[in-house]
Protein backbone atom coordinates (compact mmCIF):
# COMPACT_ATOMS: atom_id res chain seq x y z
CA UNK A 1 0.00 0.00 0.00
CA UNK A 2 1.60 3.22 -1.16
CA UNK A 3 0.77 6.79 0.68
CA UNK A 4 0.95 10.07 -0.81
CA UNK A 5 3.12 12.16 1.78
CA UNK A 6 3.38 15.57 1.86
CA UNK A 7 6.79 16.88 3.58
CA UNK A 8 6.62 20.36 5.28
CA UNK A 9 10.39 21.74 6.27
CA UNK A 10 9.19 25.45 7.94
CA UNK A 11 12.15 27.49 8.49
CA UNK A 12 12.88 31.42 9.80
CA UNK A 13 12.75 32.63 6.23
CA UNK A 14 11.51 29.92 3.86
CA UNK A 15 9.51 27.10 3.78
CA UNK A 16 10.76 23.56 2.01
CA UNK A 17 8.31 21.01 0.68
CA UNK A 18 8.21 17.75 -1.28
CA UNK A 19 6.02 15.21 -2.27
CA UNK A 20 5.94 12.01 -2.13
CA UNK A 21 4.84 8.07 -3.13
CA UNK A 22 5.85 5.80 -0.96
CA UNK A 23 5.64 2.48 -0.12
CA UNK A 24 6.84 -0.25 1.52
CA UNK A 25 9.31 -0.73 -1.27
CA UNK A 26 8.83 2.35 -3.31
CA UNK A 27 10.27 5.95 -2.57
CA UNK A 28 9.56 8.51 -5.62
CA UNK A 29 9.29 12.33 -5.40
CA UNK A 30 6.28 14.26 -7.23
CA UNK A 31 7.54 17.20 -6.41
CA UNK A 32 9.80 19.44 -4.03
CA UNK A 33 10.21 23.50 -3.95
CA UNK A 34 11.29 26.34 -1.83
CA UNK A 35 8.84 29.63 -0.65
CA UNK A 36 9.74 32.62 1.05
CA UNK A 37 7.80 33.37 3.77
CA UNK A 38 8.84 37.28 4.14
CA UNK A 39 5.78 39.06 4.78
CA UNK A 40 3.80 36.24 3.76
CA UNK A 41 0.82 34.82 5.86
CA UNK A 42 0.67 31.07 6.81
CA UNK A 43 -2.02 30.95 4.94
CA UNK A 44 -0.98 32.40 1.99
CA UNK A 45 2.54 30.42 2.09
CA UNK A 46 -0.22 26.93 2.51
CA UNK A 47 -2.34 27.80 -0.50
CA UNK A 48 0.93 28.24 -2.67
CA UNK A 49 2.05 24.72 -1.35
CA UNK A 50 -1.01 23.06 -2.26
CA UNK A 51 -1.78 24.61 -5.44
CA UNK A 52 1.79 23.41 -7.00
CA UNK A 53 1.14 19.81 -5.39
CA UNK A 54 -1.87 19.84 -7.07
CA UNK A 55 -0.46 19.94 -10.15
CA UNK A 56 0.52 16.50 -9.70
CA UNK A 57 -2.77 15.59 -10.39
CA UNK A 58 -2.36 12.35 -7.84
CA UNK A 59 -5.10 13.69 -5.10
CA UNK A 60 -4.87 15.35 -1.95
CA UNK A 61 -2.07 13.72 0.73
CA UNK A 62 -2.91 11.26 3.08
CA UNK A 63 0.62 12.00 5.26
CA UNK A 64 1.37 15.59 6.10
CA UNK A 65 4.88 15.25 7.53
CA UNK A 66 6.08 18.85 9.62
CA UNK A 67 9.38 19.37 10.56
CA UNK A 68 9.85 20.39 14.37
CA UNK A 69 12.95 21.95 15.52
CA UNK A 70 12.27 21.20 19.00
CA UNK A 71 10.55 18.27 21.02
CA UNK A 72 12.39 19.70 23.80
CA UNK A 73 12.67 16.92 26.57
CA UNK A 74 8.74 15.19 25.88
CA UNK A 75 9.19 14.44 22.24
CA UNK A 76 11.89 11.82 21.41
CA UNK A 77 10.27 10.61 18.79
CA UNK A 78 8.06 11.64 15.47
CA UNK A 79 4.46 11.82 17.09
CA UNK A 80 0.67 11.79 15.47
CA UNK A 81 -0.49 15.57 15.98
CA UNK A 82 -3.59 16.16 17.49
CA UNK A 83 -4.66 19.36 19.93
CA UNK A 84 -3.35 18.12 22.80
CA UNK A 85 0.21 17.41 20.95
CA UNK A 86 -0.10 21.09 19.45
CA UNK A 87 -0.58 22.42 22.65
CA UNK A 88 2.70 20.90 23.98
CA UNK A 89 4.44 22.42 21.27
CA UNK A 90 3.49 25.44 21.72
CA UNK A 91 4.62 25.49 24.92
CA UNK A 92 8.18 24.68 23.78
CA UNK A 93 8.46 28.04 22.17
CA UNK A 94 10.86 29.81 24.02
CA UNK A 95 13.00 26.78 23.47
CA UNK A 96 13.74 27.98 19.79
CA UNK A 97 11.97 31.48 19.08
CA UNK A 98 13.39 32.12 15.75
CA UNK A 99 12.27 28.57 14.32
CA UNK A 100 9.13 27.31 16.48
CA UNK A 101 6.52 29.98 15.71
CA UNK A 102 6.54 29.80 11.73
CA UNK A 103 6.46 25.90 12.04
CA UNK A 104 3.19 25.51 14.25
CA UNK A 105 1.56 28.42 12.35
CA UNK A 106 2.25 26.45 9.41
CA UNK A 107 0.83 22.96 11.16
CA UNK A 108 -2.19 24.72 12.48
CA UNK A 109 -3.25 25.75 8.76
CA UNK A 110 -2.41 22.00 7.64
CA UNK A 111 -4.68 20.62 10.03
CA UNK A 112 -7.21 22.77 9.21
CA UNK A 113 -6.49 22.80 5.37
CA UNK A 114 -5.82 18.67 5.14
CA UNK A 115 -8.23 17.75 7.94
CA UNK A 116 -8.63 14.42 6.13
CA UNK A 117 -5.08 13.36 6.36
CA UNK A 118 -2.84 11.95 9.16
CA UNK A 119 -0.28 14.98 10.36
CA UNK A 120 3.07 13.93 11.72
CA UNK A 121 5.46 15.98 13.61
CA UNK A 122 8.84 14.83 13.19
CA UNK A 123 11.44 16.48 15.33
CA UNK A 124 15.47 17.74 15.09
CA UNK A 125 16.65 16.89 18.57
CA UNK A 126 15.03 13.18 18.56
CA UNK A 127 17.93 11.91 16.89
CA UNK A 128 19.90 12.82 19.99
CA UNK A 129 18.18 11.26 22.57
CA UNK A 130 21.01 8.73 22.70
CA UNK A 131 23.17 11.38 23.97
CA UNK A 132 24.80 10.18 27.24
CA UNK A 133 24.22 12.35 30.23
CA UNK A 134 27.82 13.57 30.23
CA UNK A 135 27.17 14.96 27.00
CA UNK A 136 23.38 16.54 27.77
CA UNK A 137 24.34 18.26 30.95
CA UNK A 138 25.91 21.56 31.31
CA UNK A 139 27.88 22.35 34.66
CA UNK A 140 24.64 24.32 35.97
CA UNK A 141 22.78 23.39 39.24
CA UNK A 142 20.65 19.80 39.29
CA UNK A 143 17.72 21.57 39.61
CA UNK A 144 17.71 23.33 36.53
CA UNK A 145 18.83 19.92 34.43
CA UNK A 146 15.97 18.20 36.05
CA UNK A 147 13.34 21.07 34.63
CA UNK A 148 14.65 20.33 31.20
CA UNK A 149 17.67 22.77 31.04
CA UNK A 150 19.86 20.40 28.82
CA UNK A 151 22.08 19.67 25.91
CA UNK A 152 19.51 18.86 23.23
CA UNK A 153 20.86 18.78 19.80
CA UNK A 154 19.50 19.89 16.48
CA UNK A 155 19.80 18.68 12.55
CA UNK A 156 18.64 15.64 13.44
CA UNK A 157 16.82 14.98 10.26
CA UNK A 158 19.74 15.65 8.42
CA UNK A 159 21.89 13.29 10.48
CA UNK A 160 19.67 10.73 10.34
CA UNK A 161 19.70 11.15 6.30
CA UNK A 162 23.39 10.69 6.09
CA UNK A 163 23.32 7.65 8.43
CA UNK A 164 20.63 6.21 6.07
CA UNK A 165 22.32 6.98 3.21
CA UNK A 166 25.93 5.74 4.31
CA UNK A 167 24.21 2.20 4.61
CA UNK A 168 26.08 -0.66 5.77
CA UNK A 169 28.53 -1.17 6.94
CA UNK A 170 28.08 1.77 8.61
CA UNK A 171 31.25 3.33 9.77
CA UNK A 172 31.86 3.30 13.39
CA UNK A 173 33.21 6.51 14.09
CA UNK A 174 31.56 8.81 12.11
CA UNK A 175 31.28 12.81 12.34
CA UNK A 176 28.96 15.18 10.58
CA UNK A 177 29.33 18.41 10.09
CA UNK A 178 26.54 19.98 8.64
CA UNK A 179 27.11 23.28 7.60
CA UNK A 180 24.59 25.42 5.79
CA UNK A 181 23.56 29.03 7.49
CA UNK A 182 22.30 27.09 10.76
CA UNK A 183 25.30 25.11 11.21
CA UNK A 184 26.25 21.83 13.60
CA UNK A 185 28.31 18.93 13.97
CA UNK A 186 27.60 15.47 15.84
CA UNK A 187 29.88 12.84 16.56
CA UNK A 188 28.36 9.37 15.75
CA UNK A 189 29.22 6.07 17.48
CA UNK A 190 27.62 3.40 15.67
CA UNK A 191 25.07 5.11 14.56
CA UNK A 192 23.82 6.61 17.67
CA UNK A 193 24.30 10.55 18.35
CA UNK A 194 27.18 10.61 21.15
CA UNK A 195 27.70 14.67 20.82
CA UNK A 196 26.97 17.36 18.88
CA UNK A 197 27.51 20.97 19.10
CA UNK A 198 24.36 22.54 19.39
CA UNK A 199 22.60 22.75 22.83
CA UNK A 200 19.94 23.60 25.02
CA UNK A 201 19.16 26.08 21.86
CA UNK A 202 19.94 26.37 18.20
CA UNK A 203 21.83 29.37 18.51
CA UNK A 204 24.67 27.16 20.17
CA UNK A 205 27.76 25.94 18.84
CA UNK A 206 29.98 26.94 16.11
CA UNK A 207 28.94 30.61 14.41
CA UNK A 208 26.69 30.65 12.05
CA UNK A 209 24.96 32.76 9.12
CA UNK A 210 23.45 34.88 12.19
CA UNK A 211 24.06 33.35 14.87
CA UNK A 212 26.58 34.04 17.70
CA UNK A 213 27.04 30.09 18.61
CA UNK A 214 28.61 29.67 21.78
CA UNK A 215 29.93 32.79 24.00
CA UNK A 216 31.21 33.67 27.27
CA UNK A 217 28.07 33.82 29.30
CA UNK A 218 29.81 36.73 31.01
CA UNK A 219 29.33 38.66 27.95
CA UNK A 220 25.55 38.41 28.15
CA UNK A 221 25.76 39.49 31.96
CA UNK A 222 27.81 42.37 30.89
CA UNK A 223 25.72 43.17 28.29
CA UNK A 224 22.54 43.36 30.65
CA UNK A 225 24.29 45.30 33.31
CA UNK A 226 26.53 47.45 31.55
CA UNK A 227 25.16 48.49 28.13
CA UNK A 228 21.50 48.00 29.04
CA UNK A 229 20.11 45.39 27.10
CA UNK A 230 17.17 43.52 27.71
CA UNK A 231 16.64 40.00 27.14
CA UNK A 232 14.87 41.01 23.38
CA UNK A 233 17.82 42.75 22.25
CA UNK A 234 19.90 39.86 23.75
CA UNK A 235 18.23 37.65 21.23
CA UNK A 236 18.11 39.86 18.62
CA UNK A 237 21.76 40.05 19.15
CA UNK A 238 22.70 36.47 19.29
CA UNK A 239 20.02 34.93 16.84
CA UNK A 240 20.05 38.32 14.08
CA UNK A 241 23.11 40.22 14.28
CA UNK A 242 26.14 37.90 14.97
CA UNK A 243 27.66 34.79 13.44
CA UNK A 244 29.38 35.91 9.78
CA UNK A 245 27.07 38.77 9.12
CA UNK A 246 28.31 40.63 12.59
CA UNK A 247 31.54 39.85 11.62
CA UNK A 248 31.81 40.38 7.87
CA UNK A 249 28.43 42.39 7.36
CA UNK A 250 27.06 39.71 5.15
CA UNK A 251 25.82 36.13 6.11
CA UNK A 252 26.48 34.99 2.57
CA UNK A 253 29.32 32.51 2.58
CA UNK A 254 29.47 32.57 -1.43
CA UNK A 255 29.89 36.38 -1.30
CA UNK A 256 32.35 35.97 1.79
CA UNK A 257 34.41 33.74 -0.12
CA UNK A 258 34.63 36.06 -3.29
CA UNK A 259 35.72 38.70 -0.98
CA UNK A 260 38.36 37.03 1.14
CA UNK A 261 39.56 35.78 -2.38
CA UNK A 262 39.71 39.86 -3.19
CA UNK A 263 41.65 40.00 0.37
CA UNK A 264 38.73 41.98 2.09
CA UNK A 265 39.75 41.76 6.00
CA UNK A 266 36.02 41.51 7.48
CA UNK A 267 35.34 38.86 5.03
CA UNK A 268 38.83 36.61 5.43
CA UNK A 269 38.27 37.06 9.34
CA UNK A 270 34.71 35.53 9.30
CA UNK A 271 35.66 32.75 7.11
CA UNK A 272 38.89 31.88 8.91
CA UNK A 273 36.87 31.90 11.89
CA UNK A 274 34.00 29.84 10.98
CA UNK A 275 36.43 27.37 9.15
CA UNK A 276 38.33 26.81 12.56
CA UNK A 277 35.35 26.76 14.76
CA UNK A 278 34.88 23.33 12.63
CA UNK A 279 38.48 22.30 12.80
CA UNK A 280 38.23 22.46 16.34
CA UNK A 281 34.92 20.97 17.22
CA UNK A 282 36.10 18.14 14.91
CA UNK A 283 39.09 17.40 16.45
CA UNK A 284 36.90 17.26 19.84
CA UNK A 285 35.04 14.76 18.32
CA UNK A 286 38.08 12.78 17.47
CA UNK A 287 39.02 12.53 20.89
CA UNK A 288 35.56 12.14 22.12
CA UNK A 289 34.61 8.74 19.68
CA UNK A 290 38.41 7.53 20.03
CA UNK A 291 39.30 8.11 16.63
CA UNK A 292 37.82 8.65 13.43
CA UNK A 293 36.70 6.44 10.46
CA UNK A 294 34.67 9.12 8.23
CA UNK A 295 33.86 12.24 8.26
CA UNK A 296 30.74 13.69 6.02
CA UNK A 297 30.68 17.37 5.27
CA UNK A 298 26.81 18.10 4.07
CA UNK A 299 24.70 21.13 3.80
CA UNK A 300 24.90 24.63 1.25
CA UNK A 301 28.58 25.17 2.96
CA UNK A 302 30.33 21.76 3.64
CA UNK A 303 28.74 20.67 -0.15
CA UNK A 304 29.90 23.34 -2.01
CA UNK A 305 32.64 25.47 -0.52
CA UNK A 306 36.33 23.50 -0.93
CA UNK A 307 37.99 26.26 0.87
CA UNK A 308 35.91 25.78 3.72
CA UNK A 309 36.55 22.22 3.38
CA UNK A 310 40.46 22.72 3.12
CA UNK A 311 40.65 25.38 5.90
CA UNK A 312 38.53 22.79 8.23
CA UNK A 313 40.98 19.84 8.02
CA UNK A 314 44.11 21.55 7.55
CA UNK A 315 47.05 20.29 10.02
CA UNK A 316 44.63 17.02 11.00
CA UNK A 317 46.68 14.95 9.25
CA UNK A 318 48.04 13.54 13.18
CA UNK A 319 44.15 12.48 13.28
CA UNK A 320 44.70 10.57 10.61
CA UNK A 321 42.21 13.26 8.29
CA UNK A 322 44.02 13.97 4.86
CA UNK A 323 42.23 15.87 1.75
CA UNK A 324 42.99 15.04 -2.02
CA UNK A 325 43.18 18.81 -3.04
CA UNK A 326 42.10 17.55 -6.49
CA UNK A 327 39.21 15.74 -4.98
CA UNK A 328 38.09 18.60 -2.78
CA UNK A 329 38.11 21.05 -5.60
CA UNK A 330 35.93 19.54 -7.70
CA UNK A 331 33.02 18.96 -4.59
CA UNK A 332 33.89 15.13 -5.65
CA UNK A 333 31.65 12.76 -3.44
CA UNK A 334 35.20 11.61 -1.61
CA UNK A 335 37.67 13.65 -0.96
CA UNK A 336 40.21 11.97 1.30
CA UNK A 337 43.75 11.38 -0.22
CA UNK A 338 44.30 7.72 -0.81
CA UNK A 339 46.97 7.80 2.41
CA UNK A 340 43.65 9.44 4.87
CA UNK A 341 43.66 6.67 7.37
CA UNK A 342 39.94 8.50 7.57
CA UNK A 343 37.28 8.44 4.65
CA UNK A 344 36.57 12.35 4.05
CA UNK A 345 32.96 12.27 2.11
CA UNK A 346 30.91 15.38 0.29
CA UNK A 347 27.03 14.58 0.67
CA UNK A 348 23.31 15.80 -0.06
CA UNK A 349 21.44 15.69 2.38
CA UNK A 350 17.62 15.04 2.41
CA UNK A 351 15.13 16.28 5.53
CA UNK A 352 12.58 16.11 3.50
CA UNK A 353 12.47 12.53 2.59
CA UNK A 354 13.47 11.63 6.63
CA UNK A 355 10.15 13.93 6.87
CA UNK A 356 8.10 11.66 4.58
CA UNK A 357 9.52 8.14 5.70
CA UNK A 358 9.37 9.10 9.14
CA UNK A 359 5.32 9.70 8.83
CA UNK A 360 5.23 6.83 6.88
CA UNK A 361 6.46 4.52 9.31
CA UNK A 362 4.49 5.88 11.94
CA UNK A 363 1.27 5.68 10.24
CA UNK A 364 1.99 2.17 9.14
CA UNK A 365 2.39 1.41 13.15
CA UNK A 366 -0.69 2.82 14.19
CA UNK A 367 -2.56 0.90 11.50
CA UNK A 368 -0.53 -2.32 11.70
Amino acid sequence: MTEIVLALNAGSSTVKYALYRIGAEQEEELAAGTLATANARPTAILDEVLRQVATRAVGQPSLVGHRVVHGGSTFTAPVQVDDHVLTRLRELVPLAPLHLPPALDLMQQALSRCGSARHVACFDTAFHRTLPEVARRFALPEALFESGVRRYGFHGLSYEYIVSALGTPLPDRLIVAHLGSGASLCAIKAGDSIDTSMGFTPTGGIPMGTRSGDLDPGILIYLMRERGYDAEQLERLVDHESGLLGVAGSADMTELLARAGAVDRRALAAVESFAYAVKKQIGAYVAALGGVDCLVFTGGIGEHAPLIRELAVSGLGPLGIELSPTLNSQNAGTISHSTSACQVRVMPTNEDLMIARAAYALSRSVTA
